[in-house]
């Protein structure tokens, strides 16, 4: 049971992907990785510097209120192998389960490490879907009637979920307890505080903002002439897309902005090649991240052996006069 569930994202994005190639036929996709060039290539490279070094002061902010400290330099080391995994390996996860891992086993802290991972890419995800409703709720796009009834949908699940974290059921020490105190403290140490607070906000909003950025510099390269205006809903819609199950950031994407970019009027095929572009051009830009991981795969080099301690000690020769 548990295989299946653990193939069905993949599988379903993979669906989604023959059907988009099914519909608009596999040019639209050719067209948008020969529409790219060096410039539109340095470009994003330099975005997803920014929008990584973002991610990373974000982990290091909510690991260090769990008191699993790193440095700036080794998260933004780490974030980079991490993207890199997640846009190479099915589900989208498997870099952040690998940094999760690795910080703790480092820290000596597997469980705090884990938690930081986790509270850090919910913080991230919460500030993107709030910006995205923002978004959506001001500009026209194909989904801005829904808009209001969202809200209202992730407003009263938020109620729910605080409501759900002050209550107390059974026993001091029993399971839901232990969850639900725990989660608490790790939201009051990492989030909530004050300077915590802010430092999360800030870094998830630039790195949206720079995701964001690479998407309009995707649909410019494809062709795309329509006004930024019209252009910045998809790309939020777009950019959404990704947090459903998928391969390594394909699937859901292509098939989303294909279907915003054609109720738009732009036409689905435009849509798709612009999604394609932005995946290739992330893509290319997470390659850091695996020179990151050959170097650490890579063996370390060995000093030379000490030499052993009776080669070393120096010979005691017997006097001339007899032995010693």
């Amino acid at each position: 049971m548990r295989g299946i569930f653990r193939w069905a994202g993949p599988a379903a994005a993979a669906a989604v992907l023959a059907i988009v190639i099914w519909r608009l036929g596999s040019g639209p996709l050719l067209d948008g990785v020969r529409a790219l060039d060096g410039r539109a290539l340095v470009a994003a490279a330099l975005v997803f510097l920014i929008t990584t070094a973002c991610f990373a002061w974000r982990w290091k902010t909510v690991a260090d209120g769990l008191g699993v400290r790193l440095s700036l330099a080794d998260a933004v080391a780490a974030y980079y192998r991490c993207l890199f995994l997640n846009l190479t390996l099915p589900g989208g996860v498997a870099g952040d389960v690998h940094r999760g891992v690795r910080h703790g086993r480092d820290a000596r802290d597997l469980g705090h490490a884990l938690r930081a991972v986790v509270w850090e890419r919910t913080a991230g995800q919460v500030v993107q879907v709030s910006l995205t409703i923002s978004v959506l709720l001001v500009m026209p796009s194909p989904l801005r009637s829904s808009m209001p009834f969202v809200a209202l949908g992730l407003a009263a699940t938020a109620v729910v979920v605080v409501l759900l974290a002050r209550m107390k059921r059974g026993r001091l020490h029993s399971r839901w307890e232990r969850v639900r105190s725990t989660a608490v403290v790790d939201i009051r140490r990492c989030l909530l505080h004050k300077r915590a607070l802010a430092t999360v906000v800030l870094a998830s909003t630039v790195a949206v903002l720079g995701h964001v950025l690479t998407f309009l510099i995707a649909a410019r390269a494809v062709g795309v002439t329509a006004p930024v205006t019209r252009l910045l809903p998809l790309a939020f819609i777009s950019i959404m897309a990704m947090v459903l199950p998928n391969i390594g950031g394909w699937g859901p994407r292509e098939g989303v902005t294909a279907w915003a970019f054609s109720a738009t009027g732009l036409g689905a095929g435009l849509g798709a090649a612009t999604a394609t572009a932005y995946g290739v051009m992330v893509l290319a830009a997470s390659l850091p991240g695996g020179f990151v991981l050959l170097s650490e795969w890579r063996p370390r080099r060995r000093g030379p052996r000490p030499e052993p301690l009776l080669r070393a000690w120096p010979r005691h020769r017997p006097h001339a006069g007899g032995t010693s």
